[in-house]
């Protein structure tokens, strides 16, 4: 009963991003989700590229000068909201993590759910929540962060988000990698039935707001940071969703994924079966 559970999650077969071919109404519904975030990453980069104490102006919102702190990193529920919201951004992955895994232990069984939606769900993961941020523009993009910067009692100088020569050494403030992954929700989101889409990106735009607005009360992060990383986010589900479910030429399907990772995790299981054959035969023979 429970591998039907897995084999029913995510299982949209032919359905866009939200984009199923037979009807034009989702295409034009998916091509104005992608002109929305293009025009918003056009207008949050223009308008904090002329005009950065925008930054600054947010963060303080958030500030209390008379105690030179950001109170809400102290208080007990926020932190264990950011925690949760990880949380819960890492249990929706989990079936694919183990399904792929349980794939290169018993490559000769079948996969325990959707093929593509446990490549979709973890490539898109890794990639914005891990791979863009906290792997790559985090360690060289040196903007520290507000708790960092002397308007907010630091001593490190503000930068604009679009100037890496800050003086944060590592794991930086540009680009939230909590962010990516609470907006990475978009992807669990694309996978549910038509009827439910709607609703479930909007629940996933709502989390992925309150999980960066905790991070901007912390003093983590600049509203730019959080912003762009939802951004990166929605862009990355879009693009591996299109690569996978909808392009016609790059499209796959459940068995072409599944005999993909048995091809690739195959040699190893039949060398490990050797391995523990020899070592059963090798000791079942009496010792002289």
């Amino acid at each position: 009963m429970w591998r039907y559970g897995l084999l029913r999650f995510a299982r949209n077969d032919e359905e866009g991003f939200p984009c199923p071919p037979a009807s034009a109404k989702p295409r034009a519904m998916n091509r104005t989700g992608l002109f929305i975030a293009l025009a918003l990453a056009l207008i949050v980069g223009i308008l904090f590229g002329l005009y950065p104490e925008l930054d600054l102006k947010l963060a303080a919102l958030f500030y209390d000068a008379a105690e030179q702190t950001f109170p809400v990193k102290l208080d007990t529920v926020a932190q264990f909201a950011r925690d949760a919201a990880m949380w819960i951004a890492w249990a929706l992955v989990l079936p694919a993590i183990v399904t792929i895994v349980w794939k290169f232990i018993r490559p000769d069984r079948p996969m325990l759910m959707s093929g593509r939606a446990a490549v979709f769900l973890l490539a898109t993961m890794l990639l914005s929540a891990g791979v863009l941020t906290n792997f790559t523009f985090k360690n060289y993009w040196g903007r520290p962060r507000p708790v960092f910067v002397t308007q907010f009692g630091g001593d490190l100088q503000f930068m604009p988000w679009w100037d890496p020569r800050g003086g944060c050494p590592r794991n930086c403030s540009f680009f939230s990698g909590e962010g990516a992954t609470a907006f990475w929700t978009y992807a669990p989101a694309a996978l549910t039935p038509p009827a439910w889409r709607p609703l479930a990106f909007a629940g996933a735009t709502v989390f992925g707001i309150v999980t960066s607005g905790l991070r901007m009360a912390f003093g983590g992060h600049f509203f730019t940071d959080v912003a762009i990383a939802g951004l990166v986010s929605f862009f990355t589900v879009w693009l591996f969703y299109a690569l996978i479910y909808r392009w016609a030429s790059t499209r796959l399907t459940d068995a072409q994924v599944d005999a993909a990772l048995t091809r690739l995790a195959m040699p190893g299981y039949r060398w490990m079966q050797r391995w523990r054959g020899g070592g059963k035969a090798a000791s079942s023979q009496p010792e002289v």
